[in-house]
């Protein structure tokens, strides 16, 4: 049996996950977080997620007593077979069919999946991602008609409900950093700032206004033009 006031939130330690942990954590009981090891070219984005964890625990005590245990699935496998340039040293830009160069075909198929196993195995209710269709890369799997097919999938497949929501699909990069502002005001903004980790280069040496990143990345682009119309509507 699943419990409804549980949520399990696909946690990467970027910008639009951590936004999405401090969601759920305003509106579930109990919240639990998974992150996946794929190969990818900017796994330094998995050592931010602890450190992220414990700012969230420290701005709120309703939050402190409602955040779980959180997992790292080891899907090495998923970077073997899906070769793009975010798992292989491989150039930026855009495939031949139009696609990003970084995209990581069946990555959030993969990953709603195993979340899926995860939350039927701790008896959490709902899956809660960061995906959006609004300012983003060209993803194909992030589109909430894919999303709401796997939430059909793993509720036949498991033969309970498992809605996955989405607080970003239609939303885009300024209103998710005014988003963190109306949950958790001017700290969690900051946190973001601080903390989390959304360059596909890795670049943790570069920090600007926005975050620290290369600055030149499909998601450093997206990050600092949503910061910019943020800044400009406060």
């Amino acid at each position: 049996m699943t419990e409804p006031r549980s949520a399990l939130v696909l946690f990467s330690g970027g910008q639009d996950s951590t936004t999405c942990l401090a969601w759920a954590l305003n509106r579930y009981e109990r919240v639990e977080t998974v992150g996946f090891s794929y190969g990818q070219r900017h796994a330094v984005e998995l050592q931010c997620r602890e450190p992220i964890r414990r700012a969230l625990r420290r701005l709120s005590p309703d939050w402190d007593g409602r955040l779980g245990p959180d997992r790292v699935v080891d899907l090495a496998v998923l970077g073997e077979v899906s070769l793009s340039a975010l798992t292989a040293d491989l150039p930026l830009g855009t495939r031949p069919d139009g696609l990003p160069a970084t995209f990581v075909p069946g990555r959030n198929l993969v990953f709603l999946a195993f979340a899926g196993i995860v939350a039927f195995q701790r008896g959490i209710g709902r899956l809660v991602a960061g995906v959006c269709e609004t300012d983003f890369s060209g993803y194909p799997d992030c589109r909430d008609e894919t999303v709401r097919a796997m939430s059909k999938a793993l509720g036949l497949g498991m033969a309970t409900d498992m809605p996955v929501e989405t607080p970003l699909m239609f939303v885009d990069k300024a209103a998710t950093w005014r988003l963190a502002r109306e949950i958790g005001g001017q700290a969690l903004v900051d946190l973001v700032v601080a903390e989390t980790h959304t360059c596909y280069l890795a670049d943790r040496t570069h920090r600007h206004p926005w975050g620290y990143g290369c600055g030149e990345c499909d998601a450093c682009r997206l990050r600092r033009a949503g910061w910019e119309r943020f800044v400009l509507s406060r």
